[in-house]
């Protein structure tokens, strides 16, 4: 789940930048916030408006989350030339696979990977 001051904008970098496919949208609590649903295989993204999240994620690096692709090559270019921020170009993890790291719109860290087979 990543909390946001803008839900809906942070949904749309997910879903207009990154290309995931958007599910369900929610009102949350009485005060009507939003929450979006993205769907990853057997798991989900969630991105829910929060009233104590204010301006641009400044420790991103603390926790970064993956999203396992099957060509990294074209992914990273295809984010890159959408304008998502690179933060760090594909790299190789010994036993693992490919890693590029992107910035979102609210400063929060993800990385495209490929694992080996």
């Amino acid at each position: 789940m990543l909390g946001s001051p803008s839900a809906k904008n942070l949904a749309k970098f997910y879903r207009e930048i990154v290309g995931l496919k958007q599910g369900e949208v929610m009102e949350i609590g009485d005060d009507k916030e939003e929450g979006y649903e993205f769907k990853l295989g057997n798991s989900a993204l969630y991105i829910i408006d929060h009233s104590k999240i204010k301006g641009k994620n400044s420790l991103p690096d603390r926790i970064m989350f993956n999203l396992e692709v099957d060509d990294i090559e074209k992914e990273t270019k295809r984010l890159k030339k959408s304008g998502a921020k690179l933060v760090q170009d594909i790299y190789h993890v010994q036993d693992y696979g490919h890693i590029a790291t992107f910035a979102d719109s609210d400063g929060n860290y993800f990385q495209l990977v490929k694992t080996s087979p």
